[in-house]
């Protein structure tokens, strides 16, 4: 039996006294999504080079990415749930690279939010392409030829004019130090455009942020 001091130090410090098996997040059980989409240059400029990543090599045009299709909460977000389904295949996985970059992010994805969603592996990559086109991308950055210095809410608006039917709100730039990181757009589960809850809305603060040009 634990000693009463303890659980009243749980409880005052709200400290959740259930076993962890109890606090974990449910398979299914979520509210909405977020696509994110990467701007591979920085990707390939602070992590890619280095591993010698497919996606940076000089001549693949490799622009947006896709870094996941997340379930999120109102509040918050589940990962890594419990699930029955299978993880997904070496083919599977290698048939999101055009995408993604790589099968192995398409099989870390799957494993960190995939398997919230309870789909199966095959379905939530399914889905995940489906998500990824449902956007399109402006077209002054596809294939952008030199280095460009541009502020968030200008990344923001050429998500909307090319996406009539998203909102300010529903669009979220990240970035990495001075970099873009990523734009992340909310979605419904039926892959609606829809506002993100206020806690994925967190636009990069910088003025301007570089996107390097394609490779």
């Amino acid at each position: 039996m634990r000693p009463i001091f303890a659980i009243l130090t749980a409880a005052l410090l709200g400290t959740p006294a259930l076993p962890a098996a109890a606090q974990s997040h449910r398979a299914g059980q979520f509210d909405y999504y977020v696509v994110a989409l990467s701007w591979s240059p920085s990707w390939c400029r602070g992590t890619g080079d280095k591993r010698g990543a497919r996606q940076c090599d000089a001549g693949g045009k490799v622009d947006f990415v896709l870094h996941g299709l997340w379930p999120q909460y109102e509040k918050g977000w589940p990962q890594n749930c419990r699930t029955n389904e299978r993880d997904p295949s070496r083919r599977e996985s290698r048939a999101m690279a055009d995408i993604m970059g790589s099968e192995g992010l398409a099989w870390y994805q799957w494993q960190k939010h995939g398997r919230c969603t309870g789909l199966s592996a095959a379905a939530y990559l399914d889905l995940s392409r489906d998500a990824f086109e449902t956007i399109t991308l402006p077209d002054y950055f596809v294939d952008l030829d030199r280095d460009i210095s541009i502020p968030p809410a200008l990344i923001e608006q050429a998500f909307m004019e090319a996406n009539p039917a998203m909102s300010a709100d529903g669009i979220t730039v990240a970035c990495r130090g001075e970099d873009l990181q990523e734009v992340r757009i909310c979605l419904t589960k039926d892959l609606q455009p829809r506002d993100c809850a206020p806690d994925v809305r967190r636009d990069c603060s910088r003025d301007a942020v570089i996107m390097e040009k394609v490779r």
